[in-house]
């Protein structure tokens, strides 16, 4: 990245698509580009070889820790975790510096022995998100009898774990939302028969329904920094959260939301029953999360991420003198 530049923030919610392997032409693209940094927003596959280019050209290198491929295996294998961890402290340690988006994950990343790691969280977008949006006749639709509306927004995938949603969602006068896509939609709309289950939304649509919810649930418990969670505080909603990874930094518990053991089905049907028998009690843990996120703009978190870039250029500035 050629200095001066301001990094934009990611796009929200991007379909998937190819990933593109590069060969020498990725070498040929920084060399024109004149960049004297690089920037790594997922350091594997396509940034594996982004790191190999920069290391050949003797450019810097910053990555981004961003997932959990660890909890992964552990979902969806039930086994590799430590050939994640290797892989990922490999790929990690060539980079000059790791920035991890939570102090769990940074401890995670440290002690797995990636070295070289420092604490950039994730901005969010207050003027987008906000509660102004709350959308009465949505909220009639989605609750016709008037009851709390108790909302999940994600991928719908097994590492969410968004069935322990079903006793939430079956308590009296509360009525579960659900908002995304993914491969355990079909079993989520058996598990939780009484949620209205929306797909996916984006950009204005997504903050109407987000403003438009009483309480905001995330169940999963392998997020690394867990955006959706900032988005909920965005609108002034009161949080409902595992006590691990990101949440841990984002959820202030009994200010601004609940956190709740991991997988914890039971926990988490009593969290959303309390705050639905006390509407003071959650709007004033919304109220309060909302000041907490008016300051975490996407252009501060830049001008920090700014900062690491100069801290790494002089850093290999001094080791060349």
């Amino acid at each position: 990245m050629p200095r001066g530049a301001r990094p934009l923030p990611p796009a929200a919610r991007l379909p998937p698509g190819p990933v593109a392997l590069p060969g020498r032409r990725l070498t040929t693209a920084l060399t024109a580009h004149r960049a004297e940094l690089v920037h790594l927003a997922g350091p594997f596959v396509l940034g594996a070889r982004g790191m190999a280019a920069a290391a050949r050209l003797g450019l810097p290198a910053v990555a981004v820790y961003q997932t959990d491929l660890a909890g992964y295996a552990r979902t969806y294998l039930g086994t590799g975790e430590n050939t994640a961890w290797r892989r990922m402290r490999a790929v990690h340690s060539a980079a000059d510096r790791t920035l991890a988006p939570s102090t769990a994950a940074l401890r995670d990343l440290t002690g797995h022995g990636v070295p070289r790691v420092r604490l950039w969280p994730r901005g969010v977008d207050t003027v987008r998100f906000r509660p102004a949006l709350r959308d009465e006749p949505l909220r009639r639709r989605l609750a016709p009898g008037g009851e709390t509306i108790v909302g999940y927004v994600g991928r719908l995938a097994p590492e969410k774990h968004v069935e322990l949603l079903a006793g939430a969602c079956a308590l009296p006068g509360v009525r579960g939302v659900v908002v995304g896509d993914g491969p355990s939609e079909a079993s989520l709309r058996t598990d939780l028969p009484g949620a209205v289950f929306l797909g996916r939304r984006t950009g204005d649509d997504l903050a109407r329904v987000f403003a438009s919810l009483d309480v905001f649930v995330h169940t999963g418990p392998y997020e690394t920094f867990c955006q959706t969670v900032q988005e909920a505080m965005a609108c002034a909603l009161p949080v409902i959260a595992p006590a691990a990874g990101g949440p841990l930094d984002l959820v202030d518990h009994g200010r601004t939301g609940l956190l709740v053991p991991p997988l914890d089905a039971r926990a988490v049907a009593d969290a959303v029953g309390a705050l639905a028998a006390d509407p003071a009690r959650a709007a004033a843990y919304g109220t309060t999360g909302r000041a907490a996120v008016e300051g975490r703009t996407w252009q501060a978190v830049g001008d920090q991420l700014l900062d690491h870039y100069d801290e790494v250029l002089r850093d290999r500035t001094a080791v060349a003198a």
